[in-house]
Protein backbone atom coordinates (compact mmCIF):
# COMPACT_ATOMS: atom_id res chain seq x y z
CA UNK A 1 0.00 0.00 0.00
CA UNK A 2 1.30 3.54 -0.58
CA UNK A 3 2.93 4.73 2.61
CA UNK A 4 2.74 8.68 3.44
CA UNK A 5 6.06 10.09 4.45
CA UNK A 6 6.35 13.75 5.95
CA UNK A 7 3.44 15.99 5.12
CA UNK A 8 4.16 18.50 2.34
CA UNK A 9 3.16 21.55 4.03
CA UNK A 10 5.03 22.66 7.46
CA UNK A 11 3.02 23.38 9.85
CA UNK A 12 3.36 26.77 11.19
CA UNK A 13 2.97 27.03 7.63
CA UNK A 14 -0.25 28.36 6.71
CA UNK A 15 -1.42 26.30 3.51
CA UNK A 16 -2.48 28.94 1.31
CA UNK A 17 1.14 30.34 0.95
CA UNK A 18 2.51 26.71 -0.17
CA UNK A 19 2.70 26.22 -4.09
CA UNK A 20 1.30 22.66 -3.78
CA UNK A 21 -1.57 23.21 -2.21
CA UNK A 22 -2.52 26.50 -4.62
CA UNK A 23 -2.01 23.93 -7.74
CA UNK A 24 -4.21 21.37 -6.00
CA UNK A 25 -6.74 23.69 -4.88
CA UNK A 26 -6.76 24.64 -8.35
CA UNK A 27 -7.18 21.11 -10.08
CA UNK A 28 -9.50 20.76 -7.31
CA UNK A 29 -11.67 23.62 -8.65
CA UNK A 30 -10.98 22.48 -12.02
CA UNK A 31 -12.85 19.52 -11.57
CA UNK A 32 -15.30 20.36 -9.43
CA UNK A 33 -16.58 23.04 -12.16
CA UNK A 34 -16.11 20.87 -14.82
CA UNK A 35 -18.11 18.52 -13.42
CA UNK A 36 -21.00 21.02 -12.67
CA UNK A 37 -21.22 22.25 -16.03
CA UNK A 38 -21.14 19.45 -18.51
CA UNK A 39 -25.10 18.64 -17.13
CA UNK A 40 -26.08 22.66 -17.22
CA UNK A 41 -24.52 22.48 -21.02
CA UNK A 42 -26.35 19.54 -22.31
CA UNK A 43 -29.52 21.27 -21.31
CA UNK A 44 -28.77 24.06 -22.96
CA UNK A 45 -28.13 21.69 -25.99
CA UNK A 46 -32.00 20.73 -25.59
CA UNK A 47 -32.84 24.41 -25.48
CA UNK A 48 -31.12 24.68 -29.30
CA UNK A 49 -32.47 21.39 -30.25
CA UNK A 50 -29.01 19.84 -31.06
CA UNK A 51 -30.20 17.69 -28.25
CA UNK A 52 -33.94 16.02 -27.40
CA UNK A 53 -34.80 15.76 -23.92
CA UNK A 54 -34.74 12.22 -24.17
CA UNK A 55 -31.61 11.79 -25.18
CA UNK A 56 -30.34 14.21 -22.58
CA UNK A 57 -31.98 12.10 -19.61
CA UNK A 58 -29.84 8.90 -21.51
CA UNK A 59 -26.53 10.86 -21.73
CA UNK A 60 -27.37 11.89 -17.87
CA UNK A 61 -27.95 8.21 -16.83
CA UNK A 62 -24.94 6.67 -18.50
CA UNK A 63 -22.44 10.00 -16.81
CA UNK A 64 -23.81 8.28 -13.78
CA UNK A 65 -23.62 4.99 -14.13
CA UNK A 66 -19.97 5.74 -15.24
CA UNK A 67 -19.31 7.55 -12.12
CA UNK A 68 -20.52 4.34 -10.04
CA UNK A 69 -18.24 2.42 -11.85
CA UNK A 70 -15.81 4.20 -11.63
CA UNK A 71 -15.62 5.55 -7.70
CA UNK A 72 -14.54 1.61 -5.91
CA UNK A 73 -12.53 0.78 -8.86
CA UNK A 74 -10.49 4.01 -8.34
CA UNK A 75 -10.20 3.46 -4.54
CA UNK A 76 -8.27 0.22 -4.80
CA UNK A 77 -6.31 2.02 -7.23
CA UNK A 78 -5.53 5.07 -6.01
CA UNK A 79 -4.49 2.95 -2.66
CA UNK A 80 -2.21 0.43 -4.97
CA UNK A 81 -0.54 3.16 -6.64
CA UNK A 82 0.54 6.92 -6.97
CA UNK A 83 -2.51 8.85 -6.40
CA UNK A 84 -1.27 11.98 -8.59
CA UNK A 85 -1.52 9.09 -11.63
CA UNK A 86 -4.92 8.34 -10.83
CA UNK A 87 -5.85 11.83 -10.89
CA UNK A 88 -3.81 12.38 -14.39
CA UNK A 89 -5.41 9.29 -15.91
CA UNK A 90 -9.04 10.36 -15.17
CA UNK A 91 -8.45 13.88 -15.53
CA UNK A 92 -7.14 12.68 -19.28
CA UNK A 93 -10.18 10.56 -19.93
CA UNK A 94 -12.81 12.77 -19.03
CA UNK A 95 -11.19 15.40 -21.46
CA UNK A 96 -10.75 13.36 -24.22
CA UNK A 97 -14.34 12.41 -23.83
CA UNK A 98 -15.73 16.29 -24.03
CA UNK A 99 -14.91 16.99 -27.64
CA UNK A 100 -16.36 13.56 -28.97
CA UNK A 101 -19.69 14.50 -26.94
CA UNK A 102 -19.51 17.80 -28.94
CA UNK A 103 -19.28 15.75 -32.25
CA UNK A 104 -22.05 13.29 -31.31
CA UNK A 105 -24.61 15.74 -30.68
CA UNK A 106 -27.03 15.72 -33.06
CA UNK A 107 -25.27 12.70 -34.96
CA UNK A 108 -25.29 9.61 -32.40
CA UNK A 109 -26.85 9.19 -29.37
CA UNK A 110 -24.94 5.70 -28.59
CA UNK A 111 -21.77 7.52 -29.28
CA UNK A 112 -22.51 10.36 -26.93
CA UNK A 113 -24.24 8.48 -24.21
CA UNK A 114 -20.66 6.24 -24.29
CA UNK A 115 -18.55 9.65 -23.83
CA UNK A 116 -20.78 10.57 -21.34
CA UNK A 117 -19.95 7.35 -19.33
CA UNK A 118 -16.18 7.96 -19.81
CA UNK A 119 -16.71 11.42 -18.96
CA UNK A 120 -18.68 10.45 -15.59
CA UNK A 121 -16.11 7.62 -14.86
CA UNK A 122 -13.61 10.39 -15.27
CA UNK A 123 -15.16 12.51 -12.72
CA UNK A 124 -15.97 9.25 -10.13
CA UNK A 125 -12.12 8.31 -10.36
CA UNK A 126 -10.68 11.51 -9.60
CA UNK A 127 -12.91 12.26 -6.00
CA UNK A 128 -11.31 9.46 -3.81
CA UNK A 129 -7.69 10.35 -5.62
CA UNK A 130 -8.05 13.53 -4.47
CA UNK A 131 -9.28 13.13 -1.39
CA UNK A 132 -5.83 10.96 -0.47
CA UNK A 133 -3.70 13.69 -2.73
CA UNK A 134 -4.82 16.27 -0.43
CA UNK A 135 -3.64 14.22 2.57
CA UNK A 136 -0.73 14.12 1.31
CA UNK A 137 -0.23 17.67 0.41
CA UNK A 138 -1.46 19.19 3.47
CA UNK A 139 -0.50 18.86 6.81
CA UNK A 140 -2.90 17.71 9.23
CA UNK A 141 -3.06 21.06 11.43
CA UNK A 142 -3.89 22.78 7.95
CA UNK A 143 -6.62 20.24 6.53
CA UNK A 144 -9.73 21.73 7.47
CA UNK A 145 -8.49 25.37 5.84
CA UNK A 146 -7.58 23.26 3.21
CA UNK A 147 -10.57 21.56 2.27
CA UNK A 148 -12.67 24.84 3.34
CA UNK A 149 -10.84 26.46 0.86
CA UNK A 150 -11.54 23.85 -1.53
CA UNK A 151 -15.42 24.26 -0.45
CA UNK A 152 -15.37 28.01 -1.01
CA UNK A 153 -13.93 28.05 -4.19
CA UNK A 154 -16.25 24.95 -6.17
CA UNK A 155 -19.58 27.52 -4.11
CA UNK A 156 -18.43 30.71 -5.74
CA UNK A 157 -17.83 28.33 -9.21
CA UNK A 158 -21.49 27.69 -9.30
CA UNK A 159 -23.29 30.78 -7.86
CA UNK A 160 -21.37 32.62 -10.92
CA UNK A 161 -20.89 29.99 -13.63
CA UNK A 162 -24.64 29.95 -14.67
CA UNK A 163 -24.75 33.53 -15.86
CA UNK A 164 -21.33 33.24 -17.05
CA UNK A 165 -21.86 30.14 -18.64
CA UNK A 166 -25.61 31.81 -20.21
CA UNK A 167 -23.78 34.37 -21.70
CA UNK A 168 -21.13 32.38 -23.35
CA UNK A 169 -23.59 30.95 -24.84
CA UNK A 170 -24.99 33.40 -26.68
CA UNK A 171 -21.65 34.32 -28.22
CA UNK A 172 -20.31 30.78 -29.09
CA UNK A 173 -22.34 27.35 -29.60
CA UNK A 174 -22.74 24.46 -27.29
CA UNK A 175 -19.90 22.33 -28.88
CA UNK A 176 -17.28 25.13 -28.04
CA UNK A 177 -18.93 25.15 -24.45
CA UNK A 178 -17.96 21.53 -24.32
CA UNK A 179 -14.25 22.04 -25.59
CA UNK A 180 -14.04 24.36 -22.68
CA UNK A 181 -15.13 21.92 -20.11
CA UNK A 182 -12.47 19.57 -21.78
CA UNK A 183 -10.16 21.88 -21.17
CA UNK A 184 -11.40 22.19 -17.34
CA UNK A 185 -10.37 18.64 -17.51
CA UNK A 186 -6.92 19.07 -18.73
CA UNK A 187 -6.72 21.43 -16.27
CA UNK A 188 -7.67 19.12 -13.56
CA UNK A 189 -5.13 16.67 -14.91
CA UNK A 190 -2.01 18.25 -15.31
CA UNK A 191 -1.93 20.96 -12.44
CA UNK A 192 -1.95 18.80 -9.03
CA UNK A 193 1.43 18.47 -7.44
CA UNK A 194 2.90 15.09 -6.74
CA UNK A 195 1.87 13.74 -3.63
CA UNK A 196 5.07 12.09 -0.71
CA UNK A 197 3.33 8.43 -0.54
CA UNK A 198 6.39 6.05 -0.90
CA UNK A 199 5.84 2.92 -3.86
CA UNK A 200 4.14 0.43 -2.26
CA UNK A 201 6.29 -2.02 -0.73
CA UNK A 202 7.04 -5.49 -2.79
CA UNK A 203 4.61 -8.55 -1.83
CA UNK A 204 2.59 -10.77 -3.22
CA UNK A 205 -0.28 -8.99 -5.07
CA UNK A 206 -3.80 -9.50 -3.54
CA UNK A 207 -7.10 -9.79 -5.94
CA UNK A 208 -9.21 -6.02 -6.55
CA UNK A 209 -11.66 -7.89 -4.11
CA UNK A 210 -9.35 -8.70 -1.53
CA UNK A 211 -8.06 -5.00 -1.59
CA UNK A 212 -12.01 -3.39 -1.50
CA UNK A 213 -12.71 -5.49 1.30
CA UNK A 214 -9.96 -4.57 3.34
CA UNK A 215 -10.87 -0.88 2.64
CA UNK A 216 -14.48 -2.24 3.92
CA UNK A 217 -12.21 -3.57 6.98
CA UNK A 218 -10.92 -0.50 7.91
CA UNK A 219 -14.62 1.57 7.36
CA UNK A 220 -15.80 -0.73 10.05
CA UNK A 221 -12.67 0.13 12.26
CA UNK A 222 -14.50 3.70 12.96
CA UNK A 223 -17.96 3.87 14.20
CA UNK A 224 -18.31 7.40 13.99
CA UNK A 225 -17.70 7.24 9.78
CA UNK A 226 -20.89 4.15 9.30
CA UNK A 227 -23.00 6.13 11.59
CA UNK A 228 -21.52 9.56 9.82
CA UNK A 229 -21.97 8.06 6.61
CA UNK A 230 -25.49 6.53 6.77
CA UNK A 231 -26.77 9.92 8.26
CA UNK A 232 -25.25 11.50 5.29
CA UNK A 233 -26.90 8.79 2.68
CA UNK A 234 -30.41 9.76 4.12
CA UNK A 235 -30.20 13.45 3.65
CA UNK A 236 -29.15 13.01 0.07
CA UNK A 237 -31.31 10.34 -0.74
CA UNK A 238 -34.32 12.41 0.91
CA UNK A 239 -33.71 16.00 1.80
CA UNK A 240 -31.82 16.91 -1.41
CA UNK A 241 -33.71 14.70 -3.76
CA UNK A 242 -37.16 16.06 -1.91
CA UNK A 243 -36.38 19.50 -2.84
CA UNK A 244 -34.85 18.88 -5.78
CA UNK A 245 -37.80 17.62 -7.24
CA UNK A 246 -40.61 19.59 -5.63
CA UNK A 247 -38.96 22.77 -5.44
CA UNK A 248 -39.41 24.04 -8.96
CA UNK A 249 -43.31 22.48 -8.62
CA UNK A 250 -44.04 24.58 -5.57
CA UNK A 251 -42.11 27.42 -7.05
CA UNK A 252 -44.31 27.34 -9.80
CA UNK A 253 -47.81 26.16 -8.65
CA UNK A 254 -47.74 27.98 -5.09
CA UNK A 255 -45.55 31.18 -5.40
CA UNK A 256 -46.16 32.30 -9.18
CA UNK A 257 -43.35 31.70 -11.31
CA UNK A 258 -39.43 30.75 -10.73
CA UNK A 259 -38.17 33.49 -8.60
CA UNK A 260 -38.41 31.45 -5.05
CA UNK A 261 -36.83 28.45 -6.95
CA UNK A 262 -33.56 31.28 -8.20
CA UNK A 263 -33.96 32.75 -4.85
CA UNK A 264 -33.61 29.28 -2.93
CA UNK A 265 -31.14 28.22 -4.85
CA UNK A 266 -28.94 30.88 -4.64
CA UNK A 267 -29.35 31.26 -0.85
CA UNK A 268 -28.40 27.91 -0.28
CA UNK A 269 -24.90 28.37 -1.94
CA UNK A 270 -24.74 31.46 -0.29
CA UNK A 271 -25.22 29.83 3.11
CA UNK A 272 -22.58 27.03 1.82
CA UNK A 273 -19.94 29.97 1.33
CA UNK A 274 -20.77 31.08 4.74
CA UNK A 275 -21.01 27.89 6.69
CA UNK A 276 -17.23 27.53 4.80
CA UNK A 277 -16.06 30.31 5.88
CA UNK A 278 -16.79 29.41 9.79
CA UNK A 279 -15.88 26.22 9.98
CA UNK A 280 -12.13 26.78 7.94
CA UNK A 281 -11.14 28.46 11.56
CA UNK A 282 -13.84 26.86 14.19
CA UNK A 283 -12.72 23.76 16.03
CA UNK A 284 -15.49 23.07 18.73
CA UNK A 285 -14.23 20.42 20.59
CA UNK A 286 -17.37 17.77 20.39
CA UNK A 287 -16.70 18.71 16.52
CA UNK A 288 -18.23 15.19 15.28
CA UNK A 289 -21.65 16.64 17.07
CA UNK A 290 -21.27 19.66 15.93
CA UNK A 291 -20.91 18.50 12.14
CA UNK A 292 -23.64 16.14 12.97
CA UNK A 293 -25.92 19.03 14.10
CA UNK A 294 -24.65 20.83 10.75
CA UNK A 295 -26.05 18.33 8.47
CA UNK A 296 -29.33 17.83 10.36
CA UNK A 297 -30.13 21.66 9.85
CA UNK A 298 -30.78 20.58 6.25
CA UNK A 299 -33.97 19.53 7.52
CA UNK A 300 -35.14 23.14 7.32
CA UNK A 301 -35.39 22.85 3.63
CA UNK A 302 -38.13 20.65 3.18
CA UNK A 303 -39.93 21.72 6.44
CA UNK A 304 -40.22 25.30 4.56
CA UNK A 305 -42.20 23.65 1.46
CA UNK A 306 -44.70 21.86 3.55
CA UNK A 307 -47.35 24.87 4.47
CA UNK A 308 -47.35 28.33 2.47
CA UNK A 309 -45.10 31.20 4.06
CA UNK A 310 -43.88 33.67 2.90
CA UNK A 311 -40.78 33.46 0.30
CA UNK A 312 -38.51 34.64 2.86
CA UNK A 313 -38.95 32.30 5.08
CA UNK A 314 -37.96 29.50 2.20
CA UNK A 315 -34.77 31.40 1.28
CA UNK A 316 -33.89 32.01 4.98
CA UNK A 317 -34.39 28.15 5.01
CA UNK A 318 -32.39 27.65 2.38
CA UNK A 319 -29.49 29.69 3.83
CA UNK A 320 -29.65 27.68 6.95
CA UNK A 321 -29.52 24.58 5.15
CA UNK A 322 -26.43 24.99 3.01
CA UNK A 323 -24.42 26.70 6.22
CA UNK A 324 -25.42 23.45 8.01
CA UNK A 325 -23.93 21.54 5.03
CA UNK A 326 -20.85 22.52 4.95
CA UNK A 327 -20.09 22.79 8.83
CA UNK A 328 -20.81 19.28 8.24
CA UNK A 329 -18.69 18.42 4.95
CA UNK A 330 -15.13 20.31 5.91
CA UNK A 331 -14.99 18.70 9.52
CA UNK A 332 -16.52 15.19 7.53
CA UNK A 333 -13.58 15.51 4.75
CA UNK A 334 -10.68 16.17 6.90
CA UNK A 335 -11.63 14.02 9.81
CA UNK A 336 -11.87 11.11 7.29
CA UNK A 337 -8.16 11.96 6.12
CA UNK A 338 -6.62 11.92 9.24
CA UNK A 339 -8.27 8.95 11.22
CA UNK A 340 -8.17 6.54 8.43
CA UNK A 341 -5.23 4.42 8.22
CA UNK A 342 -2.78 5.98 4.79
CA UNK A 343 -3.11 3.29 2.77
CA UNK A 344 -6.72 2.59 2.91
CA UNK A 345 -7.62 6.40 2.79
CA UNK A 346 -8.98 6.28 -1.13
CA UNK A 347 -10.63 3.29 -0.39
CA UNK A 348 -12.35 4.58 2.71
CA UNK A 349 -13.18 8.15 0.39
CA UNK A 350 -14.56 5.80 -2.03
CA UNK A 351 -17.31 4.13 0.43
CA UNK A 352 -18.27 8.15 1.00
CA UNK A 353 -19.09 9.03 -2.64
CA UNK A 354 -20.52 5.78 -3.71
CA UNK A 355 -23.46 5.70 -0.81
CA UNK A 356 -23.76 8.96 -0.13
CA UNK A 357 -24.42 10.58 -3.73
CA UNK A 358 -24.60 6.82 -5.33
CA UNK A 359 -27.99 6.57 -3.74
CA UNK A 360 -29.24 9.99 -5.17
CA UNK A 361 -30.17 9.14 -8.50
CA UNK A 362 -33.07 6.10 -6.74
CA UNK A 363 -34.13 9.25 -4.20
CA UNK A 364 -34.65 11.76 -6.83
CA UNK A 365 -36.61 8.70 -9.10
CA UNK A 366 -38.64 7.89 -6.27
CA UNK A 367 -39.97 11.29 -5.27
CA UNK A 368 -42.03 12.24 -7.89
CA UNK A 369 -44.33 8.91 -7.87
CA UNK A 370 -44.58 8.96 -4.22
CA UNK A 371 -45.45 12.44 -4.35
CA UNK A 372 -48.19 11.73 -6.66
CA UNK A 373 -49.50 8.59 -4.59
CA UNK A 374 -49.60 10.52 -0.74
CA UNK A 375 -49.22 13.66 -1.63
CA UNK A 376 -46.18 16.32 -1.94
CA UNK A 377 -46.85 17.24 1.92
CA UNK A 378 -46.69 14.02 2.80
CA UNK A 379 -43.07 13.41 1.48
CA UNK A 380 -41.85 16.63 2.48
CA UNK A 381 -42.82 15.79 6.19
CA UNK A 382 -41.56 12.20 6.03
CA UNK A 383 -38.17 13.92 4.38
CA UNK A 384 -38.33 16.81 6.88
CA UNK A 385 -38.70 13.85 9.42
CA UNK A 386 -35.56 12.12 8.27
CA UNK A 387 -32.82 14.77 7.85
CA UNK A 388 -33.67 15.62 11.34
CA UNK A 389 -33.30 12.16 12.88
CA UNK A 390 -30.65 10.78 10.92
CA UNK A 391 -27.75 13.04 12.02
CA UNK A 392 -29.53 12.26 15.67
CA UNK A 393 -29.08 8.96 15.49
CA UNK A 394 -25.49 8.86 14.15
CA UNK A 395 -24.36 11.10 17.37
CA UNK A 396 -25.54 8.14 19.41
CA UNK A 397 -22.79 6.04 18.00
CA UNK A 398 -19.29 5.29 19.53
CA UNK A 399 -16.59 8.07 18.64
CA UNK A 400 -19.41 10.30 16.67
CA UNK A 401 -18.77 13.36 19.24
CA UNK A 402 -15.27 13.87 18.39
CA UNK A 403 -15.18 12.20 14.81
CA UNK A 404 -12.08 10.22 16.11
CA UNK A 405 -11.04 7.02 17.83
CA UNK A 406 -8.47 8.63 19.59
CA UNK A 407 -5.57 6.38 21.26
CA UNK A 408 -7.34 3.30 19.11
CA UNK A 409 -3.95 1.93 17.48
CA UNK A 410 -4.03 2.09 13.35
CA UNK A 411 -4.08 -1.40 11.61
CA UNK A 412 -1.79 -2.06 9.64
CA UNK A 413 -1.94 -1.27 5.66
Amino acid sequence: MTTPTAPHVPETRSAFRDPAFLRLWAGTTASGLATWALPFVLGLAVLDRSLTPVALGLLLAARTAGFLTAVPISGVVADRCSRRTVVLWSGLAAALALPVIALGLGWSVPVTAAAAAVAGAGQGACRPAFQALTAEVVAEGHRQQANAAMTVAVRVSTLVAPGATALLAVLVDVPVLLLGIGGLWLVAALLPPAGTATAPEAGPRTSFTADFVNGLREARRHPWFLAGLGALTAVIATGYSATGVLLPVISRDRYGGEAVLAAATTAYIVGALLGAVVVARWRPRARGWAALAGLGCYAFAPLSLLVPVHPAVVVGAYVVAGLGIELFNVPWFTAIQREVEPGTLARVSALDFLFSYGLAPLGLALVAPAAELVGAPAVLLTCTLVCALAPAIAALAPTSRTFSRSGVKPAAG
